[in-house]
């Protein structure tokens, strides 16, 4: 691991740089935005001066898109079997036939004034688990600036629960330290570090045999969450040097939610399974979990940027010259959906997550400029990383524009000559017809929805008519993955090339109409 020990390992923009290497670091970042507005631009103006052109790349393109559609809708399929698959085992039996005693469990659970009910769930659910107890051990990361409310939360939480888990530690984040900005990723890593020195080396315990899990603070687990996640990575080939992910449920809420937050939220939870299927494109992302061994010798997560939870994949992937996975457990957790006191609050709030989940584009000049500097990793290996991390941001900035809003520019500014052309009188026929068979995915999306949702809160009356608008409601797709999607996503891109950094860490609040209701089933 001899890249972690240079100095560009834990860059976070090119402001960290100097010399040549921030010239090439900043280039890089301009990159992802060029391609994308490029992308854009590049069809508006061949739709006025080659109209042709631009019918043409609109029709290869929306037959690429229905033939992307059709292998993501299997993919989804298959993650939806293989999760009922998972949820009906019994995984205290499968991991019976293994020695897996000497496993410990750390839980780090950062906050910062999330309602004490929040907080609260969280840890009944770690609590109630289905695994040996003693072996679970709690981190309540708190935050100086939170202040003592903060702090009053912890307390009552660590003497509610101790004595029914492992040790439960708690540690307070101090403010306005050094090179770090405010948000999740400095909190965490402070955590394990004092875990570390006050659980870990107390116990004298190996740090191979710790299993560290970076939950959000709403985050909700099933009872043999701890047993699945132990079998995982009893059965992972090289498990130290491997992540495990579950798939979010954003289901605490979910019924509390207006439609609007239910679609974003439950496509965020489809692009989760559809990336469990397709592990070679799949890295870590909110709640998940990692060998202490190995985060130790990274330094941790990043203290110095947004998208720490991804990041830390990349910082371990090159730490390791490309010999580093991401080991989908389809397993799910529960976590909130948006939800704010008004609608319109609402919508900003989920724009603003969604927008902080894009800026996870600053990883993209991260990986190609350490794929610059690591000579260890094979070319085809950074190849491929490098275009499936590209590639996929320009999609999520860039395809639901050029499908629904773009596809008929060469129409409306082709001029007279090109409408007078058959292809300019197809182009609209073959364009609405190619995302009609598209959209019939919407309908497998909208059944697995269902069957995802949680039992309704008894106090719900209309309850029929709720089912069947949490079935319908999947017709305002196509405003949700522009709005929520595309939007967030150029914007993100924007910044980053005009070099205007997230300086800190988003908090998304956490707002509950109904308490300690059932969430996952």
């Amino acid at each position: 691991m001899e890249y972690r020990n240079t100095p560009y390992f834990h860059v976070a923009h090119a402001r960290d740089l100097t010399g040549r290497d921030r010239i090439l670091y900043r280039a890089l970042e301009i990159f992802p935005g060029v391609v994308s507005w490029g992308t854009l631009i590049g069809i508006v103006i061949f739709s006025i001066y080659k109209p042709v052109w631009a019918a043409i790349f609109i029709i290869i393109f929306d037959v690429f898109w229905l033939l992307k559609t059709i292998d993501l809708s299997i993919h989804h399929y298959y993650n939806w079997r293989r999760m009922k698959h998972n949820l009906e085992q019994n995984w205290l039996d499968r991991i019976s036939n293994f020695r897996y005693e000497n496993l410990q469990h750390l839980i780090i659970l950062p906050f910062y004034n999330e309602d004490e009910n929040v907080v609260d769930m969280s840890v009944s659910a770690i609590a109630n688990s289905k695994y040996k107890l003693g072996n679970i051990h709690l981190v309540l990361a708190t935050e100086e600036r939170a202040g003592e409310s903060a702090q009053i939360i912890a307390r009552k939480l660590k003497s509610k629960y101790e004595g029914r888990i492992g040790q439960i530690l708690i540690t307070t984040h101090p403010k306005d330290l050094p090179g770090e900005i405010s948000g999740k990723g400095p909190n965490i890593t402070y955590a394990a570090e004092q875990a570390r020195q006050k659980i870990i080396n107390q116990n004298n315990w190996k740090y191979e045999d710790v299993i560290v899990s970076a939950f959000d603070v709403d985050t909700v687990i099933l009872p043999q969450y701890f047993a699945c996640l132990t079998w995982h990575f009893l059965t992972t080939e090289d498990p130290l040097k491997s992540s495990f992910q579950p798939v979010p449920l954003y289901n605490n809420n979910i019924w509390e939610a207006p439609f609007l937050s239910r679609i974003a939220a439950t496509s965020s939870t489809f692009w989760q399974m559809i990336q469990q299927e397709r592990p070679e494109k799949l890295v870590t992302f909110s709640s998940h979990s990692i060998p202490f061994k190995a985060l130790y010798e990274v330094g941790y997560w990043q203290k110095n940027m947004v998208s720490d939870d991804s990041r830390i994949f990349w910082n371990l992937f090159l730490a390791n010259d490309g010999n580093y996975k991401t080991v989908p457990i389809s397993y799910p957790v529960s976590m909130d959906a948006n939800l704010a006191p008004t609608t319109w609050q609402t919508m900003k709030n989920i724009y603003k997550q969604h927008r902080r989940w894009m800026w996870g584009v600053e990883n993209i000049p991260y990986l190609l400029f350490g794929f610059i500097k690591n000579k260890k990793i094979s070319f085809s290996k950074k190849f491929r990383y490098a275009f499936v991390q590209i590639s996929g941001f320009w999609s999520l900035a860039t395809n639901p524009l050029l499908i629904l809003l773009l596809g008929w520019l060469p129409i409306v500014l082709g001029g007279s000559e090109f409408r007078t052309t058959v292809l300019s009188y197809n182009l609209p026929i073959v364009t609405r017809n190619l995302m009609l068979v598209a959209m019939l995915g919407l309908v497998l999306s909208a059944i697995i929805s269902i069957y995802l949702l949680p039992p309704m809160p008894v106090s719900y009356t209309k309850r029929k008519r709720r089912f069947v608008i949490a079935f319908v409601q999947w017709i305002f797709i196509p405003f949700s993955i522009i709005v929520f999607g595309s939007l967030p996503g150029l914007d993100a891109q924007t910044r980053l090339m005009l070099g205007k950094y997230f300086g800190k860490f988003w908090v998304t609040p956490k707002h509950r109409k109904i308490q300690n209701e059932t969430i996952i089933s």
